[in-house]
């Protein structure tokens, strides 16, 4: 069996013997919505647990609209020009409103990136500001939560009077699904609150994890960050496979988004009868799979459909390498994923720490290999998984480790599929 994988832009083929059971595991999926423009206009007037978003302008004199960075394939061409209508035509003037880019500890966004997140009209009309996590004179310290963690805020996002965010949702390996209240923080937040919400305080506890909500601690966290920072409004979707739009949820943050979780997880569901031997899965090709530090979302979704000990192959091209210079350093700095829980146990939290222990967690419970033609020339033998060049290549290996009778699911665009698989 022949199996196109989401990788890099042009994809993958994973050629499995015929005489091998396969289960393909894809979302089950929701219809496109027709005109999402014409939609999202409808729904600002009536928004989910908020009055219209005319209203919410009509009392304001600033605002401030929160933006995905590259890595998140949001359609804002579709998205802001009802947005920014809207907001103009209750009242604020364009050059009291400004576009905020939601890095989080991503690099900036380059003038190329920008021009493909809102499109070259409103690149030209509008202001628009990447945040900097790391530069602590533009953040706003709002104090602590109840849990301890210092609550930093980028200073565009709190001096506005009118804050909206914008999003997809989405299975999230540490905060159940995304959207909402994450373009806040961590997409807004400074260094040190970042640190802390991807401290191992959060990331070992069984509740952060894919599609986890109602019990997961670190949800409630930034939940509570959501309120100190002020939150009015949200505008999130749904997407397929495809990236178009399936649904619309705008409104009241906590409604709104409550409302797109239960959507997307009916529409990402797809159920195992039992884990695999061997699961061949992605991180949903580009622009997710640019580094490896995004790929490690695909690695964790899929691990309910490996049996433990079973063998679990990533392919994502990473054409920009590892990630971050932090992240880099870490991941070829230990000799084993021991080494590395050990330290991070013992010692602060440092940047991007947190994606190498998402990647502990999967090889404590799988053989890990990643097809990448440049990991695998840049950095073999120096990660906690097997970095090989070729799918041909890791099929070979994983069937050598589980023997010629081993089962095998593939979920060809990784994170987008929320996998639900019964224990043996």
């Amino acid at each position: 069996m022949n199996i196109t994988l989401a990788f890099g832009k042009s994809g993958l083929l994973a050629r499995i013997p015929d005489t091998t059971p396969v289960h393909v595991l894809s979302m089950a999926g929701a219809p496109p919505v027709e005109d999402a423009g014409a939609a999202l206009r409808s729904l600002l007037a009536r928004p989910i647990g908020s009055a219209p978003l005319s209203d919410l302008c009509r009392a304001r004199k600033s605002a401030c609209i929160v933006l995905c960075d590259i890595t998140r394939p949001v359609p804002n061409a579709i998205l802001l020009p009802p947005l920014l209508e809207t907001v103009e035509a209750s009242g604020i003037p364009r050059e009291r409103i400004t576009l905020l880019i939601a890095t989080g500890l991503h690099r900036p966004s380059t003038a190329a990136e920008r021009e493909q997140i809102v499109g070259p009209d409103i690149l030209a009309r509008y202001r628009i500001v990447d945040h900097h996590a790391r530069e602590e004179s533009e953040q706003r310290f709002l104090g602590t939560t109840g849990r301890g963690t210092p609550v930093a805020i980028d200073r565009v996002y709190c001096d506005a009077e009118l804050k909206i965010t914008t999003g997809f949702i989405e299975p999230h390996l540490m905060a159940g699904f995304s959207g909402g209240r994450k373009l806040i923080a961590p997409g807004c937040a400074g260094e040190a609150t970042i640190k802390a919400l991807h401290s191992p305080a959060f990331l070992e506890h069984p509740s952060c994890r894919e599609g986890s909500i109602d019990a997961n601690v670190l949800h409630h966290e930034l939940l509570e960050i959501s309120r100190m920072a002020g939150h009015d409004f949200i505008v999130n979707v749904a997407l397929n496979e495809e990236h178009r739009i399936t649904g619309l949820f705008a409104g009241d943050p906590l409604q709104a988004h409550a409302a797109g979780v239960a959507f997307v997880r009916k529409a990402v569901r797809a159920p195992l009868e039992k884990p695999a031997d061997i699961v061949i899965t992605t991180s949903a090709g580009y622009p997710l799979d640019l580094t490896y530090y995004q790929a490690v979302k695909g690695m964790t979704g899929a691990l309910p459909a490996v049996r433990k000990g079973g063998v679990l192959i990533l392919a994502a091209e990473c054409a920009e390498g590892l990630g971050s210079p932090e992240f880099t350093e870490m991941a070829t700095s230990f000799s084993s994923a021991e080494a590395f829980t050990a330290h991070i146990l013992s010692s602060p939290v440092v940047i991007d720490q947190w994606q190498l222990e998402e990647c502990t967690r999967a090889v404590r419970h799988a053989d890990v290999l990643l097809v990448s033609p440049r990991i695998a020339r840049d950095h073999a033998g120096q990660l906690f998984v097997h970095a090989v060049p070729t799918m041909d290549e890791a099929l070979a290996l994983a069937f050598s480790r589980t023997g010629p009778r081993a089962t095998v699911a593939v979920i060809p665009k990784g994170p987008y599929t929320l996998v639900e698989a019964a224990t043996p």
